[in-house]
C-alpha cells in the first residue's frame, strides 16, 4: 500500500491537495475500523467545547439584561458578536488549516477560546463582555473551519455524512449541556460564576479532544498564496449548487438563532414565569437534536438529499406554529419540532458542502459556516428585535420567513436538478 505522501497529488487552482485514490486501497477510515472511535468521540468534545463556549450567554440573557440594566436586543449582542466575529473568521482560518493542519488549527483555535472564557467572567461592563466574547468567536473559528475538512480527508466518503452528524450532534450537546448547567448555577450563585463553570469544563473537553484526535494521514499542506486562495474562493462562489447550500444553512440558522436568543424571556414572563434554573433546563431539548443529525446519514439515504431538506422545513415550520400556543407543554413540543428540523437540515447541508466539492474542501467548508453564522448572528439580533415589537408572534413571523426561503431555495434546486437530467438525457 502506497504511503499518505506518495497517493497524494496537488490539485491545480486549489488551496488544499486532494488524495487520488482511483488505482489505490483506499486507507481512509470507516465505521469499525482502527482509529474511527477515537476520531468520533474527539471531534464529538470538539462540537461540544465549541457550542457550549460560543452559546454560553444565551440563556442567561435576562440576567445579564438585569445585571446591567440593559435591554434585551443590546444582550443579545454578547451572542451576536461572538457568532459574527466566527462568519468573518472562519475563512482566513481554514486557509490557515490548509498550511498548518486541520488538527493543530483546531488544538490551537480551543486553546485561546478557552482560556478567553475563563476571563469572561470577569467582564466590568457589556462592552467589555461584547469585546471578550467577539475574541472568543474569532478563535472558535478554527473549529468549524477544519473539522469537517479533517473528516472529509480522513474518513471514507459513504460515511461522511455519519462522520459529520456526529460532530453536529456534538454542537447539540455542548448546546444543551452549556444552557442547562449554567441555567442552574446561574440561579444559585448568578450569571458570572455559570459561565466560570461553564469554561472550565470547556477546558476538560479541549484536552480530551487532544489527546485523542488521531494524527492525520491523508493531509497535504497548501498555499497561503492570497491569490491562490481568492481563486479557490471564486471558484466556489460559482457553484451554484455549493451557493444555494450556503444560504440555506443561513436561513436555517436564522430560525435557531432567533428562537433560542428569545426563548428565555418568554419564559420568564407570564403566563409562564419560570425560575431561571428551569428556563435552562429547557434546553435539554437540543438531545433531539443530537438524534437527528446523528440518523442524517440515514435520512438522506432514504429521502435524497432535498427530500431531508423539505422534511427539516416542514419539520421546523410545524414547530414554529405549535410554540404560538400559550401551553407549556405546546411551547415545549414547538421547541422540539424547530431543533429536530434544524439539526437534521444542517446535517443534510453540511454534508452535501464536502460532498460537492472535490477540491479546496476548507474553503467551501469554510464558506457555509460562513453564511451559517451569519445566520445565527442575524437571527440573534432579528429575534430580539421582533420579540421587542411584536411579542413572540414577531420571532415566530421572522422564523416562518427564513423557512420559506429553505423551501424556495430547495425548489430552485430540484428544477435545476431535474434539467440537468434532461440535458444528459439528451
Amino acid at each position: 500500500m502506497p504511503s499518505a505522501s506518495t497517493e497524494a497529488s496537488t490539485t491545480v487552482g486549489a488551496v488544499s491537495a486532494t488524495p487520488d485514490r482511483s488505482h489505490a486501497y483506499d486507507s481512509r477510515v470507516a465505521p469499525g475500523g482502527p482509529g474511527y472511535r477515537r476520531m468520533s468521540l474527539a471531534l464529538f468534545l470538539a462540537g461540544v467545547a465549541t457550542f457550549a463556549l460560543l452559546y454560553s450567554t444565551q440563556a442567561l440573557l435576562p440576567l445579564i439584561s438585569g445585571g446591567f440594566g440593559v435591554t434585551a436586543s443590546a444582550a443579545s449582542w454578547t451572542v451576536s458578536a461572538a457568532t459574527g466575529a466566527l462568519a468573518l473568521f472562519v475563512l482566513p482560518m481554514s486557509a490557515l488549516s490548509e498550511r498548518f493542519g486541520r488538527r493543530t488549527l483546531m488544538t490551537v483555535s480551543l486553546a485561546v477560546a478557552v482560556t478567553v472564557g475563563l476571563l469572561i467572567p470577569f467582564a466590568p461592563s457589556l462592552g467589555a463582555l461584547v469585546v471578550l466574547r467577539a475574541v472568543q468567536g474569532a478563535a472558535l473559528a478554527g473549529v468549524p473551519a477544519s473539522a469537517t475538512a479533517y473528516l472529509a480527508e480522513e474518513v471514507r466518503p459513504k460515511a461522511l455524512v455519519t462522520a459529520i452528524g456526529l460532530f453536529v450532534a456534538g454542537n447539540s450537546v455542548g448546546g444543551m449541556s452549556g444552557r442547562v448547567v449554567t441555567g442552574w448555577v446561574a440561579q444559585e450563585w448568578g450569571w458570572r460564576v455559570a459561565l466560570g463553570v461553564l469554561g472550565v469544563l470547556a477546558v476538560g473537553c479541549a484536552v480530551a479532544f487532544r489527546l485523542l484526535l488521531p494524527a492525520p494521514k491523508h493531509f497535504v499542506a497548501g498555499s497561503l498564496r492570497p491569490t491562490v486562495l481568492a481563486r479557490t474562493v471564486r471558484a466556489h462562489l460559482a457553484n451554484p449548487l455549493l451557493c444555494r447550500l450556503y444560504a440555506i444553512g443561513a436561513l436555517f440558522m436564522t430560525v435557531f438563532g432567533g428562537v433560542y436568543t428569545v426563548i428565555g424571556y418568554r419564559l420568564a414572563e407570564a403566563p409562564f414565569s419560570l425560575p431561571q434554573g428551569i428556563i435552562g433546563s429547557v434546553f435539554l431539548v437540543y438531545l433531539v437534536g443530537t438524534a437527528s443529525a446523528s440518523t442524517a446519514g440515514k435520512l438522506v439515504g432514504r429521502l435524497g438529499r432535498r427530500g431531508a431538506l423539505y422534511l427539516a422545513g416542514g419539520t421546523t415550520t410545524t414547530g414554529l406554529l405549535v410554540s404560538l400556543s400559550d401551553s407549556l407543554a405546546l411551547v415545549l413540543l414547538g421547541l422540539v419540532l424547530i431543533t429536530a428540523g434544524f439539526f437534521a437540515g444542517h446535517a443534510a447541508a453540511s454534508s452535501a458542502v464536502s460532498h460537492t466539492a472535490k477540491e479546496g474542501r476548507a474553503q467551501a467548508s469554510a464558506l457555509y459556516q460562513s453564511a451559517y453564522y451569519v445566520g445565527s448572528s442575524a437571527g440573534s439580533t432579528l429575534g430580539a428585535i421582533a420579540f421587542h415589537t411584536g411579542g413572540w408572534f414577531g420571532t415566530v413571523a421572522l422564523g416562518l420567513l427564513a423557512v420559506a426561503g429553505v423551501v424556495a431555495i430547495t425548489v430552485v434546486g430540484s428544477h435545476a436538478a431535474r434539467a440537468q437530467r434532461l440535458v444528459a438525457a439528451h
